[in-house]
C-alpha cells in the first residue's frame, strides 16, 4: 500500500460494466512513498474521498479485493483516508 494524495477525479460517461457506479480519482503518492519514478494515477474510491486529502491506497491485486471488484479492471483503489501519521526516522 502506498499514502497519497486526491488531486482530481475522473468522469467517464463510457466505461466497463463492471465499474459502473464507481467514482475514480486522481492520487500523486507522497514523494517518500513514490521512489522518485511513480506518477499520478487513477484509483478506483469505494469510501468518498475528496480533493485534498491524504488517503491509504492498494495497488495490484489488493485493490480488487479492497474494493469487493474481484473481476473488475482496477489496480489501484482507495481504502482509508488519513487523519493523521506520524513517520519515524
Amino acid at each position: 500500500m502506498i499514502i497519497g494524495i486526491v488531486v482530481g477525479s475522473v468522469f467517464s460517461t463510457r466505461k466497463s460494466e463492471k465499474l459502473v457506479g464507481n467514482k475514480f480519482m486522481i492520487v500523486r503518492p507522497l514523494e517518500t512513498m513514490s521512489a522518485g519514478t511513480q506518477q499520478e494515477f487513477v484509483a478506483i474510491d469505494i469510501i468518498g474521498a475528496g480533493v485534498g486529502e491524504k488517503v491509504l491506497v492498494a495497488r495490484g491485486s489488493a485493490a480488487r479485493i479492497g474494493c469487493d471488484c474481484p473481476d473488475a479492471p482496477v489496480d489501484a483503489a482507495i481504502v482509508g483516508i488519513i487523519d493523521e501519521g506520524q513517520e519515524v526516522r
